[in-house]
């Protein structure tokens, strides 16, 4: 399974705030064994997100959004997805019902674009705020509040899976640059994926579905450099 996170806001984009939620999503992701294809951020612009929404929904088997939900000026990823599908927002009943019966709200103070989602949609209950996500299709939308996006992503997260992965990590004390050689045999040698993260010391990650394989890669390297004990 092939994903791409999306996540939605003008103050990702100028900094003003710290974007978590791709960060957890993916680990989130990976842990289940899906393959995240794609991080983009995009502006609160109903033009770039709907055009990205298209491309991606038809490109991977999943999209998960994040951010933009709500009745403010700024809250348009509802209306993009919408745009996306060629389909219109509306309130949804079931939403306002359960705001009303399970978050204790009176209907007659809920402003209607809160409750709005794209037409055909499956809501998705916010257990932690107000504003509800959706799913339409193959396309999860989630709220940019953290607590609410963790909350309401535990409700889905049961529809993403993959092969179970297994992970090694190996501290070497070698310039990354010093490694390509080995790396390259490694490779050759074992069905894995390498990943080498250089800092204090180069942090090298072995993955892959085959257990075998993947602690095979790890004993293999290990006899072939220095090894930072940690």
């Amino acid at each position: 399974m092939n994903v791409a996170v999306v996540t939605v806001g003008d103050e990702l984009l100028a900094g003003d705030t710290a974007n978590t939620n791709a960060t957890w999503l993916c680990g989130e992701l990976t842990d289940r064994g899906v393959d995240v294809r794609r991080v983009i951020t995009l502006p609160d612009v109903v033009g770039d997100i709907a055009r990205v929404v298209n491309e991606y929904r038809a490109e991977y088997d999943a999209v998960v959004i994040t951010g933009g939900l709500g009745p403010t000026h700024d809250d348009l990823t509802m209306e993009s997805v919408a745009a996306a599908f060629g389909r219109e927002v509306a309130p949804s009943q079931a939403a306002e019902d359960w705001l009303v019966e399970q978050g204790g709200y009176s209907a007659d103070v809920l402003d209607p674009g809160t409750t709005s989602i794209p037409k055909g949609a499956e809501p998705l209950h916010n257990q932690v705020g107000v504003a509800p996500g959706c799913v339409l299709e193959n396309v999860y939308v989630l709220p940019g509040v953290p607590a609410e996006m963790k909350a309401m992503f535990a409700d889905v997260a049961g529809n993403f899976s993959g092969p179970e992965r297994f992970v090694r990590q190996v501290a070497v004390d070698e310039p990354e640059s010093h490694l390509v050689d080995r790396f390259e045999a490694l490779r050759e040698r074992f069905d894995v994926s390498v990943g080498s993260y250089p800092g204090d010391h180069v942090r090298v990650k072995l993955s892959g579905t085959d257990r075998e394989a993947v602690e095979g890669a790890e004993a293999w390297l290990r006899d072939r450099v220095d090894v930072l004990e940690e």
